[in-house]
């Protein structure tokens, strides 16, 4: 079992539950966006606009956004530690995962900042 201070979660199975909760923010997030599309079908700049400034609407985007940010850094996590492994590349194998961890981490980072500055014009 590989463990490391990059894992979100203390074990296994905080990742787990990390993952599936943020796919249930993530599915209702969609689900809204969804509903709200369908039951406008005259939808205009103006509503759209309005729906997505509201602060209800701007606090659940903020945490489909750290949601999504959290599941895909558990999924890339677990990636790279299920496949950049020692048996199948030897020493290097750390070398190259702290460094796919290193760049999935900055690019998350980057993300989440962009998405947060977009969302409420900082």
């Amino acid at each position: 079992m590989v463990t490391s201070v990059t894992s979100l979660g203390k074990n296994g199975l905080y990742d787990w539950v990390i993952q599936r909760g943020t796919a249930v923010v993530l599915g209702v997030y969609f689900v809204c966006l969804m509903s709200f599309l369908i039951t406008n079908p005259d939808l205009s700049y103006a509503k759209w606009h309005a729906y997505m400034t509201s602060g209800y609407m701007r606090v659940f985007t903020l945490l489909a956004l750290l949601s999504m940010a959290a599941h895909a850094w558990v999924g890339l996590w677990t990636i790279s530690t299920d496949y950049i492994t020692t048996r199948q590349m030897g020493a290097m194998a750390t070398v190259l995962r702290v460094a796919f961890q290193g760049v999935c981490a900055l690019l998350t980072l980057v993300y989440v900042i962009w998405g947060v500055q977009i969302l409420w014009g900082i």
